[in-house]
C-alpha cells in the first residue's frame, strides 16, 4: 500500500528516478484522449505565443503546435523531471526555437505581464495551491483578450474518490471554476462538457 501511495504522489510532482518517468510517460498516453477533445474546442491563433503550465511529460505541447504549427510555446513544470521529459519529448521543436521549456511555479511565473495570447492547464488545476491567486498570475502574463483555456478530466466531487483517496487533489466543479475566474478577473467564461458532464473544459479570456 505505501508503494502504491508513493507511486501515486507522482502525479502531484513527478520525481527523480524510475517511478516519476514511468508516471510521466502514462500522462502522456492516458491523457490524451481528454486533451485531444479539450483541444477540439479551442480555436488558436497562428502566431500565438502560448503558456502550457504543469506541461508534464510534454505532450500537450507537442498537441499546441500540432495545432497551430507557427506558434511559441513555453512550457513550465515545477518538477525538475518534468521540464526534463518535455524538452526530449519535444526536442526537434526546442531545437527550432519554437519551444521553450522552465522549471517554476504558477504562484509566481517567471514570465513579464501581458506576454501571451494564450494560457493553457491540461489536468493540473487539481494541484494548484492557491486557486484565486494562482488565477491571478495567469492573468497577469495574459495580453488583453488573452485566454485562458482549462482541461479537467475530473469535474464532479462526487464519483472522483478512486483518485482523491489516492492523489492529494481537489477536484472543482464547472460553477466553483467560474466564480473563481471572475474573482479572478476573468470574464466571457464558457464551458464545454464532454458526454455525462465528467470531462470539461473552460476558457476565460482577460478583458
Amino acid at each position: 500500500m505505501s508503494l502504491m501511495r508513493d507511486f501515486f504522489a507522482n502525479t502531484r510532482k513527478p520525481g527523480k528516478g524510475v517511478t516519476g518517468k514511468m508516471m510521466l510517460q502514462m500522462m502522456n498516453i492516458m491523457h490524451n484522449k481528454n486533451a485531444l477533445w479539450c483541444l477540439s474546442n479551442l480555436e488558436i491563433e497562428k502566431t500565438a505565443s502560448i503558456l502550457e503550465i504543469g506541461c508534464g511529460g510534454g505532450k500537450n505541447i507537442s498537441n499546441l503546435l500540432e495545432k497551430a504549427p507557427d506558434a511559441k510555446v513555453y512550457g513550465i513544470d515545477y518538477s525538475e523531471t518534468s521540464v526534463e521529459n518535455s524538452r526530449k519529448f519535444n526536442r526537434k521543436a526546442v531545437s527550432e526555437g519554437k519551444v521553450e521549456v522552465v522549471q517554476g511555479s504558477v504562484s509566481s511565473l517567471p514570465f513579464e505581464d501581458r506576454k501571451f495570447d494564450l494560457a493553457t492547464a491540461f489536468e493540473t488545476i487539481y494541484f494548484w495551491p492557491d486557486l484565486l491567486n494562482d488565477f491571478k498570475e495567469v492573468n497577469r502574463v495574459l495580453k488583453p483578450g488573452g485566454k485562458f483555456f482549462i482541461c479537467n478530466e475530473a469535474a464532479r466531487p462526487e464519483g472522483s474518490e478512486k483518485w482523491t483517496d489516492k492523489i492529494d487533489m481537489t477536484i472543482y466543479t464547472k460553477e466553483q471554476l467560474k466564480d473563481i475566474l471572475i474573482m479572478a478577473g476573468f470574464t466571457n467564461i464558457q464551458t464545454h462538457e464532454h458526454g455525462n458532464g465528467e470531462w470539461i473544459c473552460v476558457m476565460a479570456q482577460k478583458p
